[in-house]
């Protein structure tokens, strides 16, 4: 292993500093979804969603961004409706008549008339919108508050909000019950700490009656990038994909499931608990990150688009209750039972990258957004015959867009058990700690986030790595065991060059301060606080290395830490380099002994208070 070194300090100059003016955080919220550059002949179809009477297929396009709206008979594209920020998430009235599009970073949700292509009006919502749902007898909209870890509820008739619940981390998707009682939420990462003994994601259970929330429902141990949901036409049975790091084994092997499974959990909804889940790989071939989930009408079939391979997976539902009837709590460690029974086929798709997934009305077709091919495939009920139909001229991708595909294609790995983007989703952090062979076995590190991680040398919590190109290469090699191609690790490396970071939530609409974290700004600067000692701006790191009293049983070695960038801390939790703390506020006051994370001990809980508040908004 190599010995941590000092660092030299360097600046970057363009990037945006902790008051960089509105007009610059407005620049980068297109970055919210989509993290490279791309022409205006780029496109990227994310979600799909059939109208009510089958004869049109809204299709977003996440780099133009727009919402397609085609013709699925004629496999026409009857017109584009541009939007105000990168679409995340589409849902129909039940008449037909509107159409709603997330539009992520810009505060909005667009309602649409898809007989013209007009915008009618724009709902607020918080920053990044993501899953939408409509509750039609009801008249709500359901949004995924991705930013600020809620879920709104907009009145269809006024526009206005309703209430905003906490969730989850990073909601996603959500899906309503057949008699509009409950809605259920997918979560991104764990809320919990990576330390916990149960550290997972959950699904959120939201009572619609009330509008509150009820108890949420953890998933299996190391669930995590929590996506599609989906919800039985009795109600009874609910779906939902994420993958599963088996994160409590060092990274020294990949094969059979070691590091990572990818699964589907069956939830028992009136009861709110686990049924099963059930792994979605076969014994030596990975299914690695699946992401959208549809159900067929008739509820014979469950459709899953396995983003990482390129396949789409078709679960046969009416015999699947023959492998539950095993003993379940196995089958979570069981990576032949779904093809044991023959109830999974894998089908290769002229898409790649497939993600957003939907069904047809009357059961005859599935729709599958191809995110990188910039398509959506339509195929028969059985998967076969699948059409390919592009949302536009396509350029041929440039080098950080080719190093994107790579960074989310599990083809890279040993056995295909997953991709870059599984331990960093949106080039962020999974929530889990993981013992990679970087620094020597039997100290777990929680995954980083990406961003800036070219300029901020040497890399890793202990500076093993000296700079992005030695990191990409050695993710290959010690995490996806392949020997990577030169060009593979150099259009990588061109990706992660290209991130750049999003607009806080937790900002005023115009992009400036809250009051709250104008305060906090002056204590963060305050030299007897010392917080911008060790993270001045703009990186908000001085790219040293200090013992700051957080080692803990497992660490060994040099005890001394990255300084970690404070760019984006409001979406990288949990924090410090084994994500024991779940929140800032417990950084700064359980686990800063010593006062070695900024003189923080003499600071009043409103003061405090005041600090998180800006350290949110980076």
């Amino acid at each position: 292993m190599p010995a941590a070194r000092p660092r030299i300090s360097h600046r970057l100059k363009n990037s945006p500093s902790p008051n960089c003016r509105p007009a610059l955080l407005a620049a980068i919220v297109s970055a919210a979804i989509i993290h490279s550059a791309t022409g205006a002949d780029v496109h990227s179809a994310l979600d799909v969603a059939f109208a009510p009477d089958g004869k049109t297929l809204a299709v977003t396009d996440a780099t133009t961004p727009a919402v397609v709206l085609i013709d699925p008979a004629t496999r026409t594209i009857l017109r584009t409706v541009k939007l105000a920020g990168p679409p995340a998430g589409l849902a129909w009235a039940a008449d037909g008549k509107r159409l709603f599009a997330a539009e992520s970073g810009a505060s909005s949700i667009a309602e649409v008339d898809p007989a013209n292509g007009s915008i009618s009006r724009r709902l607020s919502t918080g920053r990044y919108p993501r899953g939408l749902a409509v509750v039609p007898r009801r008249q709500l909209l359901l949004a995924a508050d991705w930013g600020l870890d809620k879920l709104t509820v907009i009145d269809l008739a006024t526009g206005a909000t309703k209430a905003n619940l906490t969730v989850g981390r990073q909601p996603t998707a959500v899906a309503i019950t057949p008699d509009e009682s409950l809605a259920l939420v997918s979560n991104m990462i764990p809320a919990t700490a990576s330390t916990a003994p149960d550290t997972a994601t959950e699904v959120s259970v939201i009572d619609l009656q009330t509008l509150q929330a009820k108890p949420p429902i953890r998933l299996p141990l190391g669930s995590t990038d929590t996506r599609g949901i989906a919800i039985s036409g009795d109600g009874r049975t609910a779906f939902v994909v994420h993958t599963l790091g088996r994160f409590n084994l060092p990274t020294t092997q990949l094969d059979r499931g070691w590091v990572n499974t990818n699964a589907l959990t069956i939830i028992d909804v009136p009861a709110s608990k686990i049924t099963a889940t059930v792994l979605l790989d076969q014994v030596m071939d990975g299914a690695a990150d699946p992401w959208g989930i549809a159900l067929d009408p008739s509820g014979v079939r469950m459709f899953v688009s396995l983003s990482g391979v390129h396949q789409l997976a078709v679960i046969d539902l009416e015999r699947l209750p023959e492998i539950l009837k095993e003993t379940p709590e196995l089958l979570v460690n069981d990576l032949a039972a779904l093809y044991r029974h023959n109830l999974i086929r894998r089908l290769d798709m002229p898409a790649q990258g497939p993600r957003g997934l939907a069904v047809s009305p009357d059961g005859k077709l599935v729709a599958v957004a191809g995110f990188f091919s910039g398509n959506v495939v339509l195929t028969d009920i059985n998967g076969a015959n699948p059409a390919a139909l592009p949302l536009g001229p396509q350029e041929p991708p440039h080098l950080a867009r080719q190093g994107e595909a790579i960074f989310h294609d599990a083809g890279r790995c040993f056995q295909r058990w997953l991709s870059c983007a599984s331990c960093h989703p949106g080039t962020r952090a999974d929530g889990l700690n993981w013992d990679l062979l970087n620094d020597g076995l039997g100290n777990p590190k929680n995954a980083r986030s990406l961003v800036f991680s070219d300029r901020t040398p040497p890399l890793m919590s202990h500076g093993v790595r000296d700079d992005l190109g030695a990191c990409v290469r050695a993710g290959f090699v010690h995490i996806l065991f392949t020997e990577p191609k030169v060009q593979d690790v150099e259009a990588v490396t061109a990706y992660l060059k290209s991130l750049k970071p999003v607009v806080s939530p937790y900002r005023k609409a115009d992009g400036s301060l809250t009051d709250a974290a104008q305060r906090g700004e002056k204590i963060y600067n305050d030299p007897l606080v010392a917080c911008g000692k060790c993270h001045p701006g703009p990186l908000l790191t001085d790219l040293g290395m200090y013992d700051v009293g957080t080692s803990r049983p497992f660490d060994r070695g040099a005890l001394r830490f990255d300084t970690t960038s404070l760019v984006e801390l409001w979406r990288t939790p949990p924090y410090l380099h084994d994500g024991s703390a779940v929140t800032i506020r417990q950084v700064l006051v359980e686990e800063n002994r010593g006062d070695k994370h900024g003189v923080t001990s003499k600071l009043t809980p409103a003061q405090i208070d005041d600090l998180v508040a800006y350290l949110q908004s980076l």
